[in-house]
């Protein structure tokens, strides 16, 4: 039975990784504001930010959130994202 049940944890997510662009990110302090809305978000399992390339990379379950609700809550947030460059 704990094989059976396993299996269906297995298939419930559908990881998938978006890389946004978000403008006025400057500091540290930009990366923490952001990685806080985002961890409200449901299903985001991961968060990662390069201040210099202006990049937000979030790794997430697609079947618990959408890429559009990823960029709408960093911009929500103060960083306007600017274009969606990679989903996947």
């Amino acid at each position: 039975m704990s094989a059976i049940l396993w299996l269906g944890v297995a298939h419930a997510a559908t990881p998938t990784t978006a890389v946004l662009h978000a403008a006025n990110m400057t500091c540290p302090t930009c990366s923490i504001t952001i990685e806080k809305a985002l961890s409200r978000v449901p299903g985001v399992t991961r968060t990662e930010i390069d201040l210099k390339a202006g990049t937000v990379t979030v790794a997430f379950d697609a079947d618990r959130t959408t890429q559009p609700v990823l960029a709408r809550t960093i911009t929500e947030a103060g960083f306007p994202v600017t274009d969606e460059a990679h989903g996947g």
